[in-house]
């Protein structure tokens, strides 16, 4: 799998503590569809949705590695996981995100998508 994002030096993310976010260690980064790129792997990714089916969890069916996926929260863009990005960037503010309350939380998650 690569892409490529385009995001600030300093990258602003959430800490997830949902069931699957925390177990994972996904720190997500949100951008819009025009931030992101895939360059290669398309064909070895596979979906999985969950409750509403507005999610798509992106997935290599190789190695089982979540890099990216079209988030509930932002269906019009991507979230990375920036755990996936080479090299790690070195500027992070990581935020807490309350995911396992996320039907109270979700919609502040909606301007990370929009391009600015």
């Amino acid at each position: 799998m690569q892409f490529e994002v385009e995001a600030p030096e300093r990258i602003a993310c959430e800490d997830c503590n949902c069931s699957i976010c925390a177990k994972s260690g996904y720190l997500h980064l949100i951008v819009s569809k025009s931030r992101f790129k895939l360059l290669q792997g398309e064909e070895s990714l596979t979906t999985y949705s969950f409750n509403t089916g507005t999610a798509k969890h992106l997935f290599c069916k190789i190695c089982g590695i979540k890099s990216f996926y079209v988030p509930r929260s932002n269906p019009d863009g991507y979230d990375v996981n920036v755990r996936c990005l080479e090299p790690l960037p070195a500027n992070l503010d990581i935020r807490t995100f309350d995911g396992r309350n996320w039907e109270l939380h979700g919609a502040k998650l909606a301007h990370l998508s929009r391009d600015e």
